[in-house]
């Protein structure tokens, strides 16, 4: 049987501003029925901190300390938490709500999207699993989360391994498009994560620094000889193609879909109207 092609970009590392607006143009031209579902892999330059659509700026994120980082900022068009954008893998996957192997409930094609990243770490070597909340108390943390860093806790279908989270993924449906973009942590500098944001008091920050060991881990630290970012692009490439049983034809965007995204970044990902909303 023969399998159906989806686009796959790799737009290597770029601007907060342009990885935000590419997700939303490729989500825009798959609703114009102008491309098939892609997947595409990206990174950060300068490092990122993202925030998801709904915090707030002011209570949550100590911007002083994203300026002595000299670290972009930008908020998502995703829902979730802060999220730092570092030593990572970032994935994008476009596909319409329609397609015959979505499920209709977010969590269920977090699920059937996420299959392809399991895939991932199995090619790395490693054994990840699905996080699947279980207690009442941990529904419950799913709904009103403790903290505004996203590696705090595993939601529904992310990717676990040894106990901790090692994928953090979020969504958003627009124009009958499902957009899921996520990170695959590589390495991860802590102490750099937890000085964005801001606490009630040293000793509540100390005791969530403490915790988040436990809850998060870079996928590095769980392996005897480090992944490179082109490993790691091989591996989960191939994880997208067989977890979600597809086939990935490499695409170059035309210098006027550039241009497009340009224009998007510039009016909406660099504006401060778009990024302290809230």
């Amino acid at each position: 049987m023969t399998k159906e092609i989806w686009r796959y970009i790799d737009s290597g590392n770029c601007s907060a501003a342009f990885n935000m607006a590419l997700d939303e143009a490729l989500l825009e031209w798959h609703s114009q029925g102008k491309i098939p579902p892609t997947i595409r892999f990206y990174g950060w330059d300068p490092a990122t901190l993202s925030i998801g659509y709904f915090q707030k700026v002011e209570r949550e994120i100590d911007l002083e300390a994203v300026k002595k980082y000299g670290l972009g900022f930008v908020r998502r068009p995703t829902g979730g938490r802060g999220v730092l954008h570092d030593k990572e893998l970032t994935y994008s996957v476009i596909v319409s709500e329609e397609h015959p192997e979505m499920p209709k409930t977010v969590t269920e094609a977090y699920r059937v999207i996420s299959e392809g990243i399991l895939e991932g770490f199995k090619n790395l070597g490693l054994d990840a699993y699905f996080a699947i909340p279980r207690t009442e108390e941990e529904k419950q943390g799913l709904k009103s989360p403790r903290s505004a860093v996203c590696f705090d806790a595993p939601s529904w279908y992310e990717l676990v391994v040894e106990g901790r989270k090692v994928a953090g993924s979020a969504q958003t449906r627009q124009k009958g498009v499902i957009l899921q973009h996520g990170s695959i942590l590589l390495d991860l500098d802590e102490d750099m994560l937890f000085n964005l944001f801001k606490y009630p008091s040293d000793r509540v920050k100390e005791r969530m620094q403490r915790a988040f060991k436990s809850k998060a881990v870079a996928t590095n630290t769980l392996r005897e000889k480090p992944v490179t970012i082109e490993e790691a692009k091989s591996a989960f490439k191939e994880g997208f193609e067989k977890g979600l049983n597809i086939e990935l034809e490499p695409y170059e965007l035309s210098d006027e879909e550039l241009l497009y995204v340009e224009t998007i970044a510039k009016e909406k990902y660099e504006s401060d109207e778009w990024n302290f909303k809230r």
